[in-house]
């Protein structure tokens, strides 16, 4: 029999394709199958429970796609006033339409949303996209710092420029969005910061070195500042997701065909997944959380036996690479 989903939470639904190509739901999943919400086609095969957010104040980088979209778009469901943040404004003002007509199929039909056309490599942006939700909404009580890019690139060969424009989106607009929340949430005694970095930024691999090495900054930033707001009232935690399936992956696979050789797009996982990691960071206060569970902590043990950990991943690749170039058999 199916599970119900506890009191104040809302039934996230998880697509039949992606069910399959994950084998489950992952963490939290239960449901049956039923139709997806208003503006959203297809069949629903399960459903993941996430905690209400109704009432709060959220602000959310890199809400045009991907993670960002996902998480703006189930923050407003769950009845929250969500700030959209992204530099293409008409991007946005998509995702703005959408996550009004969700939340109002949701039983949620004053739901604010604002589209905030900003690019969090430029401070003065920052500082208005945050001056103008506060405004707005009043406060702020939950920021998803998410905002990032990735130009694959082996280290031998990834030219300065491209590791410059991660660093700056990836690193710098990151800072950039910590210092204002920080700045802000001190002011009101309370508040919620999401960092969502990476697995890469744990354990780097080829061709994503540069991408790895901002995200392995963006940690050490994060895991400072946290102590920093200590007794603060201001909570500061990291999501580390594996590869997801967004554009920013699709992008990747286009400027280098090497990443989809050693990793197939099969183990993709779905980008609802992170977002429960960032709805349950942000609800329970979790300083660190990994997606899938237990990767983070599998990597922090392979970094006590590096020559083992490099063999474990060459191995990998080698598989995925014949995996990858095997002909498919034909169909009768």
């Amino acid at each position: 029999m199916p599970t119900s989903t506890p009191t104040g939470w809302q039934a996230w639904p998880v697509t039949e394709k992606a069910a399959r190509r994950h084998g489950g739901l992952g963490p939290h999943a239960h449901g049956q199958a039923r139709e997806r919400p208003h503006g959203t086609p297809g069949r629903v095969s399960a459903v993941i429970p996430l905690p209400s957010f109704a009432g709060r104040a959220v602000l959310v980088t890199g809400a045009s796609s991907g993670i960002g979209r996902e998480a703006a778009l189930a923050f407003a469901r769950s009845g929250a006033e969500v700030a959209l943040l992204a530099r293409r404004a008409d991007a946005l003002q998509a995702v703005r339409e959408e996550a009004l007509a969700q939340a109002d199929a949701a039983g949620h039909p004053a739901t604010r949303v604002l589209a905030l056309a900003t690019d969090v490599t430029r401070t003065p942006q920052v500082k208005a996209a945050f001056a103008a939700a506060a405004g707005a909404f009043g406060r702020i009580d939950l920021v998803v710092n998410n905002a990032g890019v990735m130009i694959p690139g082996r280290v031998e060969e990834i030219r300065d420029r491209d590791l410059r424009a991660m660093l700056d989106v990836n690193l710098f607009g990151a800072l950039h969005v910590m210092q204002q929340a920080a700045a802000l949430m001190r002011r009101q005694g309370h508040g919620s910061i999401v960092n969502v970095a990476s697995l890469g930024g744990r354990r780097a691999y080829s061709p994503i070195g540069g991408y790895s090495a901002s995200k392995f900054a963006l940690i050490g930033l994060t895991e400072a500042m946290r102590l920093e707001l200590d007794g603060s009232g201001v909570q500061l935690s990291l999501v580390l997701p594996g590869i997801v399936d967004t554009p920013m992956y699709e992008s990747g696979m286009t400027q280098s065909p090497e990443l989809g050789q050693i990793w197939p797009r099969a183990l993709n996982m779905p980008p609802q997944w992170v977002v429960a990691a960032i709805f349950l960071a942000a609800r329970y206060g979790l300083r660190e959380l990994s997606v899938p569970p237990g990767a983070g902590e599998l990597s922090k043990l392979l970094s006590l036996t590096p020559g083992l950990a490099d063999r474990l991943i060459r191995a990998a690749m080698s598989v995925a690479r014949r995996s990858a170039t095997r002909p498919k058999p034909k169909s009768s």
